[in-house]
């Protein structure tokens, strides 16, 4: 009796194993289970796909953190962190909305300029975090601060409305009764995993980022592969901007700020989809559509936007501390 004491594990530990691990999950299920009590219309198709909608361009830019942190590791101080896509995909964004708007810029230049400025920020960031040295957070922190700054003076710091025929296609076309936009979100997300599972590239990706030492020791340039991140998350962030485009019917000031939260909020908490924990391309999928649900959710149950925020704050609180849990618990294993 007293050696099966012994050897059964406590309830505490056995209780916080399960909160580190399923913790995030578990609150995911419970909000979505009070909202759909509370909320009218919460799980009803109009809801469903206002949220698929707004989910697009959250779970493109939440992708390319994704690839970040599979390449550069999961620990937000030393590992892959990607803060700026938030910052470059407003200002691709403006850019967009500028040139269509101001210069009568055909569509598919328009957007080709928004991508190519993306994607020379993610060189600079790939230069910052692997010649330069930086760690990730305070390069591609410094480098959204820049950003805002540019974004202001291509904008002028005002709304720019859209009303390029293209653009009101992707925001009002439905496929199968499925908005474009989400369509666009899952064909690039399926060419993401599909890299990331089915090519060399990937594979040696996913080497790196889960222990680089070793990746070093068998031959393959870990910092190569790291820097590369970077530039992809710059071109997914420059295809969000047609996406937000279409979603707001043009630029507005400010929408790095909303975002920056919802693509951190929904890359973490994609994690909590995963059977291992980690970060995944098809998890920040999850992950910014149950943003977006939690956000409508919320509005209809006269939630103020105020707090809206706020609750979104204490979930990033909550997956941080358990990402945190979760790693601790593994050391000690």
């Amino acid at each position: 009796m007293s050696a099966l004491a012994v050897e059964r594990p406590a309830l505490a530990p056995r209780v916080r194993s399960l909160l580190a691990r399923r913790g995030p999950l578990l609150v995911v299920l419970a909000m979505t289970v009070y909202l759909a009590v509370t909320a009218k219309g919460f799980l009803g198709l109009a809801n469903v796909t206002a949220s698929l909608t707004q989910a697009a361009p959250v779970a493109l830019v939440a992708m390319g953190l994704a690839i970040v942190v599979i390449g550069g590791g999961d620990d937000v101080v030393v590992g892959g962190i990607d803060l700026s896509i938030p910052a470059t995909a407003a200002l691709a964004t403006a850019i967009v909305s500028d040139q269509l708007t101001s210069y009568g810029t055909p569509f598919a230049v328009a957007f080709a300029l928004g991508i190519l400025v993306t994607t020379l920020f993610g060189v600079l960031n790939a230069i910052l975090v692997g010649w330069v040295g930086l760690s990730s957070i305070l390069a591609t922190l410094a480098v959204y601060v820049a950003v805002v700054g540019i974004t202001r003076v291509v904008s002028g710091n005002r709304r720019i409305d859209v009303t390029d025929p293209l653009v009101v296609a992707v925001r009002d076309t439905r496929i199968v009764g499925i908005p474009l936009a989400a369509v666009l979100m899952l064909i690039v997300a399926a060419v993401l995993v599909f890299v990331l599972a089915r090519t060399p590239y990937g594979l040696r990706l996913q080497a790196v980022g889960g222990n680089r030492d070793a990746a070093t020791f068998a031959g393959i340039p870990a910092q190569r592969y790291i820097m590369s991140t970077f530039v992809i998350a710059g071109v997914v962030a420059g295809l969000s901007s047609l996406l937000l485009v279409a979603r707001g019917s043009g630029s507005s000031p400010g929408i790095d700020e909303r975002l920056m939260v919802d693509m951190v909020l929904a890359t973490f908490l994609g994690a909590a989809f995963t059977r291992r924990g980690t970060v995944t391309v098809f998890g920040s999928v999850l992950g910014a559509l149950f943003v977006a649900l939690l956000s409508n959710g919320l509005i209809l149950s006269r939630v103020a936007n105020a707090w809206v925020d706020g609750f979104k704050g204490v979930l990033i609180l909550l997956v941080v501390a358990a990402a945190a849990a979760r790693k601790n618990e593994e050391s000690r294993a």
